[in-house]
């Protein structure tokens, strides 16, 4: 399990296990959001497995797939709704936590300071300062 903080109450990670949920309740985690499609991963990591592990283990799960180059403005709503009504902290992740960074990114426009959500994806291990351009454009959308 390889967690990666983006703010205080939200990180991304890789592909999880559903072996990760327990420990991932121990270290205060509530909530899991899945943004990998069931068509990438085995039928072990599907969604409806992976929600399983994490309501057995107390986690709160959210599927909120996204396929590569089809992330809409709805995803990053979905993705940002998820962030706010977690009760605790959160854990997205997809395949290589890419995807999930970039969720996180552009839900932060308007919240954050573009050169701080810049930053804290880079700190994560994200470079994505390809999307300043998508971020501003949502915060002038505020």
């Amino acid at each position: 399990m390889d967690l990666r903080p983006l703010d205080e109450t939200t990180s991304v990670a890789p592909m999880l296990e559903p072996s990760d949920m327990a420990a991932m309740a121990r270290e205060g985690i509530t909530t899991v959001i899945c943004n990998r499609p069931d068509a990438e991963v085995p039928p072990s990591h599907r969604a409806a497995a992976m929600q399983s592990a994490a309501e057995a283990a107390g986690l709160a799960f959210v599927f909120n797939p996204v396929a590569g180059a089809a992330l809409t403005l709805q995803a990053v709503e979905e993705q940002a709704d998820a962030i706010d009504g977690a009760e605790g902290s959160v854990v997205a992740y997809c395949a290589s936590g890419t995807r999930s960074a970039i969720l996180w990114a552009l839900a932060m426009a308007g919240r954050m300071p573009v050169d701080e959500i810049l930053a804290a994806t880079l700190g994560a291990g994200y470079q994505l300062d390809g999307l300043r351009a998508q971020i501003t454009a949502l915060e002038a959308q505020q």
